[in-house]
């Protein structure tokens, strides 16, 4: 006897819990359609994920209850699985992130997360209290056993969890997992390792969309028993994945279903690192600002290279229609750069307008030059440039309700190498977390997909330089991104002390100057937009270094 299983990876918005609620309508339909016995859904779907400080709120919480239930009521006739914030019936200060099984019209098992992260994105027990008791259901024949992302990535709590739960046929793992490069491959390893470990198959059900910083992957699956990925939901994308699990012969067997609309894989697929982080901007992007109720954005095109990504991530997420183009030279602006801030727009077909700042700088420096010490022969000097730009981009922010997008990168974050109230300013910052030599990368790949040069090449190839002075170079300043990267790589995403660093052959004085400048700008970084997270430590949720701290790596 085989049970139909489906999995309906679905972009969730935190909140919207009318329209998550509708959302998983249409996917039990859709399942439905194709004779599901057991629909499952993700963590947290209900409310979507991560609620934050919403689970403080009593009403948030019942809401959350009342929409269970009512789904429970909308559906009798189907056996699904959702997850929600459930708040105790006894103790209402107390919350859980749980996992709900309907049946009959009305809620008759709930399954209490295990294991609650707190370590990177993850604040879990500032707001659930632990589950402790397994939970195990007879659907159809089929002995199905619930759990919650982070449980099965213990394996070894998992196994002393599941000590006196009897058989099971089928794993069922909800979650809300965040993407970051490598992600899948931990991912499997976890899944196949624990398909292999307790014999019998497993069924993964994840998010799909941008969620402020995160962006979920989706890449739902079904492992067999031997902990071979039978079948893999599509990336970046809401989809219904469906399966049989057959129970005749044991270990259980599973059986990938053709699902019109969906992409039914029927082997999980590997991408390249570059096109993965490529859509996870992308999703990342266009979610941040549909969301949050904007649907035309604004950058400052400077015909440097990081601009020139921003703007083409930004056609690929809103459609070139929806993305304006201003560039803002000034006497140091080179022809080339004003040349290739034009040509970038042609190519991306994009609204275009130039505002020079050469005449506000002067009246700027004729004010400022009333205070004695004032030159203009600084970084003051240069950083007023960023501020005139910034400020030209927020006002017409303002004028035009477009969010403006911010074009820093991760390496230039990392080091402060960016002007606060200037090339800071916007709302939402795409390449953040990107360092500067994969946004050459990102680059080409924009270029290569499209079959033409979307991106100048001579964008591309000429050494990186803000322009704020004659002849300037970002290699002035900074080592080689080559290096840098590396460097920032090894101190922020790996926690390597000063001397560690050294020791894989990195000169001693770059370093220190590096971690140093690190350091010292941890203040900007806290003023600074939100962006996508593609690496697996990024700035804010992922590192929360104090910006008063004297203490210095060795």
């Amino acid at each position: 006897m085989a049970l139909r299983v489906g999995l309906g990876q679905f972009n969730a918005c935190v909140g919207d819990i009318a329209g998550n609620v509708a959302k998983i309508g249409e996917f039990i339909q859709r399942a439905g359609d194709s004779d599901a016995d057991l629909i499952i859904f993700p963590e947290m779907c209900i409310s979507g994920y991560p609620p934050e400080d919403l689970l403080h709120k009593r009403h948030f919480l019942l809401d959350n209850q009342q929409a269970v239930e009512k789904l429970a009521k909308d559906h009798p006739q189907e056996t699904i699985v959702v997850g929600f914030a459930e708040i105790d019936g006894e103790d209402d200060s107390i919350c859980y992130n749980s996992l709900a099984v309907l049946q009959g019209g009305a809620v008759k098992h709930i399954y209490r997360k295990g294991l609650l992260p707190n370590y990177g994105v993850f604040d879990e027990q500032r707001y659930f209290q632990s589950g402790n008791k397994p939970l195990v259901v007879d659907i159809n024949g089929t002995k199905v056993a619930f759990t919650i992302c982070e449980d099965i990535w213990d394996i070894d709590w998992l196994d002393e969890f599941f000590a006196d739960s009897g058989q099971k046929d089928l794993i069922v793992n909800i979650s809300a997992s965040p993407f970051y490069m490598g992600k899948l491959r931990q991912r499997r390893q976890i899944f196949t390792g624990c398909a292999g470990h307790f014999g019998c198959a497993m069924a993964y059900c994840n998010l799909v969309g941008g969620q402020d910083e995160l962006v979920f992957d989706g890449r739902s699956m079904f492992v067999d028993a031997t902990g071979r990925v039978i079948s893999e939901a599509g990336a970046f994308a809401e989809d219904l994945l469906v399966a049989d699990i057959s129970v005749e012969k044991q270990p259980a067997s599973i059986s990938p279903v053709a699902i019109e609309g969906s992409s039914d894989l029927q082997a999980a697929t590997d991408m390249d690192v570059i096109e993965e982080v490529h859509r996870a901007l992308v999703l990342g992007t266009r979610d941040y600002i549909k969301k949050n109720g904007f649907t035309r954005v604004l950058i400052g095109l400077s015909g440097g290279v990081d601009s020139s990504i921003v703007a083409a991530i930004a056609v690929s997420a809103l459609g070139s229609e929806n993305v304006v183009g201003v560039t803002m030279p000034s006497r140091f602006n080179s022809p080339e750069t004003i040349g290739d801030a034009e040509r970038l727009a042609e190519n991306l077909d994009l609204e275009f307008y130039t505002v020079p700042i050469s005449a506000i700088l002067s009246k700027f420096n004729t004010t400022l030059d009333t205070v004695p010490g004032w030159d203009d022969s600084g970084v003051a000097f240069e950083n007023l440039q960023a501020r005139i730009r910034g400020s030209i981009l927020m006002s017409l922010s303002n004028q035009f309700g477009l969010l403006v997008l911010t074009t820093g990168n991760k390496s230039e974050t990392a080091v402060g190498y960016s002007t606060l109230y200037g090339d800071t300013a916007g709302g939402f910052a795409v390449i953040k977390d990107v360092p500067k030599t994969m946004v050459y990368k990102l680059s080409e790949y924009v270029n290569s997909i499209s079959g033409k040069e979307v991106i100048p090449v001579s964008v591309i190839k000429r050494p990186p330089s803000a322009e704020l002075r004659e002849d300037q170079k970002d290699s002035d300043s900074l080592p080689d991104y080559d290096v840098l990267d590396a460097i920032l790589k090894g101190y922020i995403e790996e926690d390597k002390s000063v001397q560690e660093l050294i020791d894989t052959g990195l000169e001693e004085e770059v370093v220190r100057r590096v971690v140093t400048l690190v350091d010292r700008n941890e203040y900007k970084r806290r003023q600074s937009p939100p962006g996508v997270k593609i690496t697996p430590k990024a700035f804010g949720k992922d590192r929360r270094m104090p910006i008063t701290n004297r203490y210095r790596s060795q």
